[in-house]
């Protein structure tokens, strides 16, 4: 009977401790630390969003420049219908680039 109850209490610990590490690899207590300090959770959420708009602004600038250097090689290269469509197209974006 003794010898069942140390099994069951050492099949415990062992369980415990697994809890316990899971935990710890979760950072829960981190994380409960950030949700019982609101401020904190607002600065971080905020320094992250600005991080990702900066993020989405600079890729679409460079998406954006890469696109009209293609379409001026295109330009250059004299295809009858696509070139006059896109010689007027980077046009249009040079005159609104120069009104700004």
């Amino acid at each position: 009977m003794e010898n069942d109850r140390d099994k069951q209490l050492n099949a415990l610990e062992k369980r415990l401790e697994q809890i316990s590490q899971n935990m710890e690899r979760m950072n829960l207590t981190e994380y409960i630390r950030l949700l019982e300090s609101p401020w904190k959770l607002l600065y971080i959420n905020f320094i992250s969003g600005l991080a990702r708009g900066l993020g989405i602004a600079v890729g679409f600038a460079i998406l954006g420049a890469v696109v009209i250097l293609l379409l001026q090689k295109i330009v250059k290269l004299n295809l009858p219908l696509i070139s006059e469509f896109i010689a007027n197209l980077v046009e249009l974006v040079r005159l609104q680039l120069q009104a700004r």
